[in-house]
């Protein structure tokens, strides 16, 4: 989750926009949820927190994790979402409920986002699919967004680079 904000932001400074964020990350030691909270415009931001249902997008690494969120999404923001759950609690509900809900919100995906990151030959990419996906929601170019995922994984090497972006770009290809 943490790449996903840090690829935005960084698109978005590149594109010249206000950019300020938020984050809480200590609690995924335990499995808990990451949350980030970035805000970018083209005027001065007072705050790193978005105001509650104010959200333009939310995007999640889990379908049930998503709902958990949804107050803060404005009545014409898109709920992205990795479609693999991961069933940690015993009351987990049916995913079948689950993607429901999702549907219900006008702009949304629901993606299948670990077998993307496996087609582009990097399971760990999964990240990557989920800001490609979330792209079609952004007032950032597409490439400003790839060049950021590229400057993310510089330091990798060519072949995680390459692998990222194809995780990125078969992100953006996904259409419910």
């Amino acid at each position: 989750m943490l790449s996903i904000a840090a690829i935005i932001a960084k698109a978005a400074v590149w594109t010249g926009l206000s950019v300020r964020q938020s984050e809480v990350h200590g609690m995924s030691q335990r499995g808990g949820a990451v949350l980030a909270h970035l805000r970018v415009a083209d005027t001065v931001i007072a705050s790193d927190l978005v105001p509650r249902g104010a959200a333009d997008i939310i995007v999640s690494m889990e379908p049930l994790e998503s709902l958990r969120y949804t107050a803060w999404l404005a009545p014409d923001g898109a709920l992205v979402t990795a479609g693999e759950p991961f069933v940690n609690i015993d009351d987990y509900p049916e995913i079948d409920a689950i993607f429901e809900i999702i549907r219900r919100f006008p702009k949304h995906r629901i993606v299948n986002a670990a077998s993307l990151a496996k087609k582009a030959g990097l399971p760990k990419s999964v990240n990557m699919v989920m800001a490609g996906a979330a792209a079609l929601f952004l007032p950032l170019s597409e490439g400003t967004l790839e060049a950021a995922v590229e400057d993310l994984f510089v330091t990798k090497g060519a072949a995680v680079i390459e692998a990222n972006k194809k995780a990125f770009n078969l992100g953006k290809g996904v259409v419910e």
